[in-house]
């Protein structure tokens, strides 16, 4: 028996962002009945990553429930557009890293549920480097 499986793309191929630029891009889910799927959520996120605690804020999100009365199509591809923020840049810092993402959750039957992300940049800052004493 095939899996479900889920396809993010974002719009051109593209990996990195100006501050304030539109992001946008495409979903599919394949392999699954449409009875079968609770509930999505499509989410454009920023998290750090490193030392300390963990911070994460989301920017847009859409969620389309079944439960709820939404009709999820699994035969047609799921749009989404959004104009990023000015901040925070991505960073690949020493200590602490900040990463963007569009995260797809898919909700099935019995709990499972299958996540898939496209990681992208905002802004072009280069990464830090370690000074050595």
């Amino acid at each position: 028996m095939n899996e479900p499986r889920v396809t993010l793309r974002l719009a051109g191929g593209k990996r990195e962002y100006a501050p304030g630029e539109s992001l946008a891009g495409e979903f599919r889910l394949d392999v699954i009945n449409r009875s079968d799927i609770r509930a999505l959520e499509l989410s454009v996120l920023w998290y750090t990553e490193g030392k300390g605690d963990e911070d994460l804020e989301v920017h847009y999100f859409l969620r389309q429930s079944a439960d709820e009365g939404d009709y999820i199509n699994p035969h047609r591809p799921g749009r989404f557009s959004t104009h990023l923020p000015a901040s925070p840049l991505s960073y690949d810092g020493v200590i602490v890293k900040i990463r963007w993402c569009v995260r797809l959750r898919l909700f099935l039957p019995r709990g499972r549920e299958i996540v898939e992300e496209q990681a992208f940049r905002v802004g072009s800052l280069p990464p830090a480097r370690a000074v050595l004493p």
